[in-house]
């Protein structure tokens, strides 16, 4: 399971060291190892939500997650993006971006961190968006009862995640930008993307199942796909979390899937620019940095499939509430970075806290549930049972 589910990932880092000794010697060496662990720490809870997503999608377009938005986390944002950044910023081709990148490294540097306030805008609340939707909608399993019972109370109003995210880019913007126009702009394209995107990823997904409710009417039979779905609505009725391996509801196929795919790379996307931007507190050189944060980008996408695969997120019912608080406090770094420098050891710090207390609590519940006694059968048939035994 291991070797199947991370096999391409040890690879790569094989390939990935290989590649940075040639380059750079034993420093490169090092460096890249250590831009692939910083990765790793600051995504491990995008991991975690991708994993949510990706287990609601059917297994072609799982694949086309796995295959062509690998060659896009890789290549596309490590690579590819921040020369796209700085060749718009100093209003520069891609080619003389990528060779200001290889010869003058300090001025790279300096054009990535002028853009970054508008980078982290945009990503910033796109999390916002994706944590507050979260945090506002009723939900049986909570974790942190006395925070998330009272945010779901006031999660009724409508569209009152929109007015907070609004108001907290509104707030940063007046405070700390030093070009509020652009940042507000930036921060509401994200706004938009989140809404535009997850919108339709849900509109296409609602109408293929109900496409295929209707079918299975006229039909007069159930389909496997609507048992599923059944035993998926009446679990969430009763409260009860499914447990032991994958959901059953990977049914989104054509445009759902598609959107969903959208998804996951914009959600991708938003987590990599932190990433990118804090790797040149580590290093300068473009190489390095696409060759670390390549390496730590295939382990992400190795452990969503191993959180699908082991139905992780339905035996440790806590870690995807862990994980979007974590996307939480990532959104309000990112935020607060607009004006203020916020290292990176807080942000995976924060995050990696959070996912950790969430997985700990998760075991907590198992451990207390397993110790519960069975209830006692009641009716007939345990009136019956207790004669037998008299």
């Amino acid at each position: 399971m291991i070797l199947r589910t991370f096999g391409w990932s040890f690879g790569v880092t094989v390939v990935g060291l290989l590649l940075a000794l040639l380059y750079g010697g034993p420093t490169g060496l090092a460096l890249v190892a250590v831009l692939s662990i910083l990765e790793i720490s600051l995504s491990f809870d995008n991991a975690v939500v991708n994993a949510k997503v990706l287990d609601r999608m059917s297994a072609f377009w799982q694949k086309i997650f796995l295959t062509i938005g690998i060659a896009i986390a890789v290549f596309g944002m490590r690579l590819v993006f921040p020369l796209v950044i700085v060749a718009l910023t100093a209003q520069l081709g891609p080619f003389q971006a990528f060779d200001l990148a290889l010869n003058d490294s300090e001025r790279y540097h300096d054009l990535m961190n002028d853009a970054y306030p508008t980078i982290a805008a945009f990503g910033g609340m796109f999390l916002m968006m994706l944590f507050l939707n979260f945090v506002f909608e009723e939900r049986a399993e909570k974790w942190l009862p006395w925070l998330e019972k009272p945010l779901a109370r006031i999660g009724r109003l409508d569209q009152l995640a929109v007015v907070v995210a609004a108001g907290a880019l509104s707030f940063v913007a007046w405070l700390a930008a030093e070009d509020p126009g652009t940042v507000m702009i930036a921060g509401v394209l994200g706004m938009i993307t989140y809404i535009l995107v997850n919108g339709l990823g849900e509109l296409f997904s609602e109408a293929a199942d109900s496409g295929d409710e209707d079918e299975d009417e006229e039909s007069g039979e159930e389909s496997a796909a609507a048992v599923a779905r059944n035993a998926v609505k009446e679990a969430a009725a009763d409260g009860q979390p499914r447990r032991g391996g994958p959901s059953p509801l990977a049914v989104a196929t054509g445009k759902a899937g598609f959107f969903l795919f959208l998804y996951l790379e914009v959600l991708d996307a938003s987590f990599s620019f932190d990433g990118v931007i804090g790797a040149f507190a580590i290093s300068t050189d473009p190489i390095v940095i696409a060759l670390g944060l390549g390496i730590g980008a295939m382990y992400i996408r190795s452990l969503t499939v191993f959180l699908v695969r082991k139905g992780t997120l339905h035996e440790y019912v806590y870690l995807e509430h862990g994980a979007h608080w974590a996307i939480g406090a990532l959104a309000t770094c990112m935020l607060i970075s607009i004006g203020h420098h916020v290292p990176e050891w807080i942000t995976g710090g924060l995050g990696a806290g959070l996912i950790i207390a969430a997985f700990a609590s998760s075991i907590i519940r198992r451990r207390g549930e397993e110790r519960e006694p069975p209830e006692a059968p009641s009716g007939e048939g345990g009136k019956a049972l207790h004669s037998s035994n008299v």
